[in-house]
């Protein structure tokens, strides 16, 4: 190698070694690339639009914790990163499948890490997700009257009607407690589901009956209510739309809502202490994490997230609530990050 070639490979070298600088890691984009990120709209304080109207002004407005931790992304010198927002109504189904398709390179909204849900219906593995940023444990919100009679998954019969969004860990994991659904989501024989067309399906325990929170059985897809097999089971109501069980839940529809921690806790203090969690998931191991989806193909872009995430929330010591606490946490290590 002559003199020239070797100063211009090392000038090159130190070129790059100087632009990985407090990060160790080079841009997750060349920075002509604008990241489409479509985000579950009605998941207060996780992720949600400033107006939940589809077609307002501000439905692509986004806030929440997710918000701020992309705002904080696109902040940091070295990562590359710019985001153009879309907020995604309607149904919580299937959400982290948007991210194969080619309106979508981000989803976010509160999306639990599952194996489950980086494949399609066909079994074909179309989606990948960044490490987990946020934890949740599921729970049971209820009036605070009902505080000590509904204090445990065990204590739903069928003359309580809990609300639930389909195809959530929330659901899962009520359907799993309550012995509607065994640990691979197989209903019980005898389990009746009232389906949107209103005619009434019942399961015969067998794997064409299933329910879990990474899909259905085709059948069971437009679920609107389930009969339970025997007393000892509660009556499940669904709602598309979290803030829809609450207003069941104030209003007298349901006697609790099936939801993570983080949501309830926030209508717990939003509803002055008239609504309280009753229970958690008794089983201490069932902490989920929850991440962005990215398309199969984009695996060494959500590796590159990955990086960035990490850093802000310190390999995952900074989590919800030390953001509930301040709100600026992601874009002050953003900026300490290029120093």
């Amino acid at each position: 190698m002559s003199g020239f070639a070797f100063m211009v490979g090392v000038a090159a070298f130190a070129t790059a070694v100087l632009a990985g600088a407090g990060t160790g890691a080079a841009t997750c984009t060349d920075g002509n690339r604008v990241l489409n990120v479509g985000f579950y709209s009605d998941f207060k304080p996780v992720s949600y639009s400033e107006d939940r109207v589809p077609g307002s002004s501000g439905f692509n407005a986004h806030r929440g914790y997710e918000a701020d931790l992309l705002t904080a992304l696109a902040t940091m010198a070295d990562a590359g990163l710019s985001f153009s927002r879309h907020g995604i109504g309607g149904p919580f189904r299937g959400i982290w499948l948007k991210a194969a398709r080619p309106e979508f390179d981000v989803v976010g909204g509160g999306i639990t890490i599952r194996e489950d849900r980086t494949r399609d219906a066909a079994g074909a593995k179309v989606v990948v997700f960044t490490s987990g940023h946020i934890s949740f444990v599921q729970t049971l919100l209820v009036r605070a009257g009902d505080r000590e009679r509904l204090n445990g998954y065990d204590m739903l019969t069928d003359t309580y009607r809990v609300g639930a969004v389909p195809e959530t860990t929330g659901e899962e994991r009520l359907l799993q407690l309550t012995g509607i659904a065994d640990r691979n989501g197989i209903l019980a024989a005898g389990t009746r589901v009232v389906v949107a067309d209103g005619a009434v399906v019942v399961a015969d325990g067998g794997r064409s009956y299933f329910i879990t929170a990474a899909g259905a059985s085709d059948r069971l897809e437009e679920r609107q209510s389930i009969i339970p097999a025997d007393s000892t089971m509660p009556r499940v109501i669904y709602y598309a739309r979290e803030g829809e069980l609450l207003e069941a839940l104030k209003g007298g529809a349901v006697d609790a809502v099936a939801r993570g921690n983080i949501g309830n806790s926030d209508a717990s203090v939003a509803s002055g202490g008239a609504l309280v969690i009753a229970a958690r998931d008794p089983d201490p191991a069932k902490r989920e994490r929850g991440g962005f989806a990215l398309g199969a193909g984009d695996a060494a872009l959500a590796a590159c997230l990955d990086k960035k995430i990490n850093l802000l929330t310190a390999n995952g010591r900074i989590d919800y609530a030390d953001w509930k606490t301040n709100p600026s946490v992601f874009m002050q290590r953003a900026r300490e990050s290029g120093r």
